[in-house]
C-alpha cells in the first residue's frame, strides 16, 4: 500500500483490478458451463433421434402409436406395457392421432425444455445464503448434471413422462405463490405418480395445510374423473396393481428400484413379501417425512423435498429408472464437518445416478445385492440415515479447513502448477477414494474393450499385424527372447507354477497394498504416488487405443505355450474367468509391468530401510520375468510400461511440484470451529 501511494496510484485500484479479474473469470466459467449444457442437450437429441423409427421413444410409441395401448379398444392393462395411472392414460388419449407426425421431435424437445426448467427451479431453490459464484453457476451445473443422469437419459430415450411430476412438485413448492395453487400442482403430480402424495404430509406438518388439503382434493378429483371415464381400468390399477402385484413385466427386474422390487430379487414372494414390503415402506415413509419436516423447518426446503421424494421411491410398488430423479436432488444436503468430507456425498450420488451399477461395484456374486439395488439403497439412506447438517450447525458454512503443505516451486517455471493437486497433509476421505478408484478402474476396463470395437474378435487382424511388427523390431534389436524363455519355463514345473501364480495374483494385490500403506502411514506421499499412477494409466489407455497389439500367446504361428490359460483355440480363444470381458489386445504398454515398476519405485523412494527398498525393486523384476515367461507380453511391452510410468512421475512433478512427503508431517487439526468463525456464524 505504501508503494502504491508513493507511486501516485490509489491503493483501491489494485483491489478493483483483482475484483474485475475475478468477475471476468466467473463470467467465462458461466459461459463455458452453459456451452457444456448445450452440447449435452444436442448429444441427447442425437442419441434419441439418431436410431431408426421403431428403436427410439419405444415407451411413447407403445402408448400412443397407431397400435398403442391407449389407442386400441379394451383395457389399458390388458398387456403389461402400460404402467401409468388411469389418469395418465386419460391425458395421453388425445395424443394418439398425432403420434407418428409430431411426437418424435416435439416430445424430445419438449422434454429437454422441461429439464432446463427443472434445473432453473433447482438453482433458484438452493438453501440461503449462497455465494455470488454459486448463484451464477448453479443453473448450468444443475442442467448439465441432469442431462448426464440416467433418469433423464432414460426418459428421453424411451419417451417417458417422469420429469413432469418432479417439475410440478418443485413448481408447487418454490415458484407458485398461492398455497392452494401449489397444492393443485402437487395433486396433479400425485395423480400421475401416487406416492407423490407423501408431499401432502410434508406440507401439512410444515404448516402449509391449505396446500396439503388442495393436494388431496386435486388428487381425489382427477382420480375420480379418470374412474368415471375408465371404471374398469381404474379398478384394475387401484385394486390389482396397488395390492403389490405390479405391472410392466416382472416386478423383480433390476429397473424396479423400490423395496418391493428388492424383496422380490431376494427371493421373497406371496403374502410374506407383501407384508414385509408394507411394513418396511411404512417405516421408511414415516422416518423420511419426519426428517424432511425437520430440514424444512431448518430452512432447507429443497433438501426436504428431495428426502420426501427418496421415500416415495422406496415405497412405490414399481419405481423405474426414469422415476429416480429425487435421489439426484439430494446432493444439496451438506454432510461432514471437514471440508475434505464435503465432496463424498455429492460425488457418490452423482456417480450412482450417472453410471451403470456394474461400474460402481466389482462383478462379484457376494456384491450383487448391493449392485442391483444401488439406487434404492442411496434413496433409503438419504431418506432415513444420512446425517445432513442443519443450518444452525457451526460447520454448515465453516467446515474444518484442509491442511496444506508449504508450496515447493517446480524446476520448470513456465509449467503452471495445478491448484487442485496441492499437497494435502490430512488423509483424504476413504470412501471417496474407494469410489474414485473403483469408477476409474471400471472406465479403464471399458476403454480397453472399446479400443478394438467392443470385442476381442473385432480387432484381431490389426492386433496380429502389430504383433508381427513388434516381433520384427525385437529380432532387429536381438531381444526376441519370448519363445526360448517360454519353452524353458514350461519344462520346469515349479518355475512355471511360480510364474503363473505371480502373474495372476500380484498384479492387483501389490499396488493396492502400497496405496493402503501410504494412505494410512504417509498421506502426503499417497496423493503424490496416486497422481503419478493415474497419469501413467491414462497414458497407457492412449496406447491401447492407438496400437492394439496381440501378445505372444495369441500369435498362432509363434508357438508360444499359454501357461496361464492353457492351449488356445484361436477361432474362439479361452481368455480365462478374470479376463473374459477385457481387451486381450491391450498389450502395449504393459501395465502389468508398469504398475509393478510404479510399486518398486514408490517403495524405493519412501521406504525407510535399505532391505525394504531392495524388496520393493524385486517386484518389477519378478513381474517382467512372469509376463515374458507366460507368453502374455513382449519385451517391448515392458519397455512401453516403463515409459508411461516414468512419464506419469514426470507429469506429477511438472503439475504438482517436487515431492514433499519426506518433509511434511501429517497434522490432524482438532475438530473445532475457530472463534472468529463461531462469532460470524448466524444464529438461525
Amino acid at each position: 500500500m505504501a508503494n502504491a501511494e508513493h507511486s501516485g496510484r490509489p491503493a483501491e485500484a489494485f483491489g478493483a483490478t483483482a475484483v474485475g479479474t475475478a468477475r471476468a473469470r466467473l463470467r467465462a466459467a458461466r459461459l463455458g458451463l452453459w456451452l457444456l449444457a448445450a452440447v449435452l442437450a444436442v448429444r441427447q437429441v442425437a442419441v434419441v433421434l439418431g436410431p431408426p423409427r421403431g428403436e427410439r421413444l419405444t415407451d411413447l410409441e407403445t402408448w400412443v402409436g397407431p397400435d398403442g395401448v391407449v389407442h386400441v379398444n379394451g383395457s389399458l392393462y390388458d398387456s403389461t406395457r402400460f404402467t401409468g395411472t388411469p389418469f395418465g392414460g386419460l391425458v395421453l388419449k388425445p395424443l394418439t392421432r398425432a403420434a407418428e407426425q409430431a411426437l418424435g421431435w416435439g416430445w424430445t424437445f419438449g422434454t429437454l425444455l422441461l429439464v432446463v426448467a427443472l434445473g432453473l427451479v433447482v438453482a433458484r431453490a438452493l438453501p440461503q445464503p449462497v455465494s455470488r459464484r454459486t448463484s451464477l453457476l448453479a443453473a448450468p451445473v444443475a442442467i448439465s448434471v441432469l442431462m448426464l443422469s440416467l433418469p433423464v437419459r432414460n426418459t428421453l430415450y424411451l419417451g417417458q413422462t417422469s420429469i413432469i411430476p418432479v417439475l410440478l412438485v418443485l413448481l408447487g413448492c418454490f415458484v407458485v405463490r398461492g398455497r392452494k395453487a401449489g397444492g393443485v400442482l402437487i395433486g396433479l403430480a400425485a395423480a400421475l405418480q401416487p406416492t407423490v402424495l407423501l408431499f401432502a404430509a410434508l406440507l401439512w406438518f410444515t404448516g402449509r395445510r391449505r396446500a396439503a388439503a388442495a393436494t388431496g382434493m386435486t388428487f381425489a378429483g382427477v382420480t375420480a374423473l379418470a374412474w368415471a371415464a375408465m371404471p374398469h381400468d381404474s379398478y384394475t390399477y387401484w385394486v390389482h396393481h396397488m395390492a403389490g402385484v405390479g405391472l410392466g413385466g416382472k416386478a423383480d427386474a433390476l429397473a424396479n428400484q423400490s423395496l418391493h422390487g428388492a424383496l422380490l430379487r431376494l427371493g421373497l414372494t406371496g403374502p410374506l413379501e407383501i407384508g414385509l414390503f408394507l411394513a418396511l415402506g411404512a417405516a421408511v415413509a414415516t422416518l423420511g417425512v419426519r426428517r424432511a419436516v425437520r430440514y424444512a423447518r431448518d430452512g432447507q426446503l429443497l433438501l426436504a423435498v428431495a428426502l420426501t421424494g427418496c421415500a416415495a421411491i422406496a415405497v412405490s410398488p414399481t419405481t423405474w429408472q426414469h422415476q429416480l430423479l429425487w435421489v439426484l436432488l439430494a446432493v444439496v444436503g451438506r454432510v461432514g464437518r471437514r471440508a475434505s468430507d464435503r465432496y463424498v456425498w455429492p460425488v457418490a450420488v452423482v456417480l450412482v445416478m450417472t453410471l451403470p451399477a456394474k461400474m460402481m461395484l466389482p462383478n462379484m456374486p457376494a456384491l450383487h445385492p448391493l449392485r442391483d439395488n444401488a439406487v434404492l439403497l442411496a434413496a433409503v439412506a438419504a431418506a432415513t440415515a444420512i446425517p445432513f447438517l442443519p443450518r444452525t450447525s457451526p460447520y454448515y458454512r465453516f467446515p474444518i479447513p484442509t491442511e496444506y503443505a508449504e508450496p515447493v516451486p517446480a524446476r520448470w517455471k513456465h509449467v503452471p502448477l495445478l491448484p487442485f493437486l496441492k499437497r494435502v497433509l490430512t488423509r483424504p476421505n476413504l470412501l471417496l477414494e474407494l469410489l474414485l478408484i473403483r469408477v476409474t478402474y471400471a472406465a479403464y476396463q471399458q476403454v480397453r474393450l472399446a479400443a478394438t470395437g467392443g470385442s476381442n474378435s473385432a480387432g484381431r487382424v490389426r492386433a496380429e499385424a502389430h504383433g508381427q511388427e513388434i516381433l520384427d523390431l525385437e529380432r532387429f534389436l536381438h531381444i526376441d527372447i519370448e519363445h526360448p524363455v517360454n519353452h524353458w519355463v514350461v519344462g520346469v514345473d515349479w518355475l512355471r507354477n511360480f510364474f503363473d501364480f505371480y502373474y495372476e495374483s500380484f498384479h492387483f494385490v501389490v499396488p493396492l497394498t502400497v496405496l493402503a500403506v501410504l494412505y494410512w502411514r504417509r498421506p502426503v506421499d499417497y496423493r503424490w504416488a496416486r497422481s503419478a499412477l493415474g497419469f501413467a494409466t491414462l497414458l497407457a489407455l492412449v496406447g491401447f487405443w492407438l496400437y492394439p497389439l496381440a501378445p505372444p500367446r495369441l500369435m498362432p504361428a509363434l508357438g508360444i505355450i499359454d501357461t496361464v490359460h492353457g492351449v488356445q483355440d484361436f477361432s474362439k480363444p479361452d481368455y480365462g474367468t478374470l479376463t473374459a470381458l477385457t481387451n486381450q489386445y491391450a498389450a502395449m504398454p504393459s501395465l502389468h509391468f508398469g504398475w509393478s515398476l510404479w510399486c518398486g519405485l514408490v517403495i524405493a523412494i519412501v521406504a525407510p530401510k535399505w532391505w525394504m527398498k531392495a524388496l520393493g525393486l524385486l517386484h518389477p523384476f519378478f513381474t517382467v520375468s512372469a509376463i515374458v515367461a507366460t507368453g502374455n507380453h513382449w519385451v517391448l511391452d515392458a519397455a512401453g510400461g516403463a515409459a508411461v510410468v516414468l512419464a506419469g512421475f514426470g507429469l506429477a512433478y511438472a503439475l504438482m511440484g517436487p515431492r514433499a512427503g519426506s518433509a511434511a508431517k501429517a497434522v490432524q487439526r482438532p475438530e473445532r470451529v475457530p472463534t472468529a468463525q463461531k462469532e460470524s456464524t448466524p444464529s438461525s
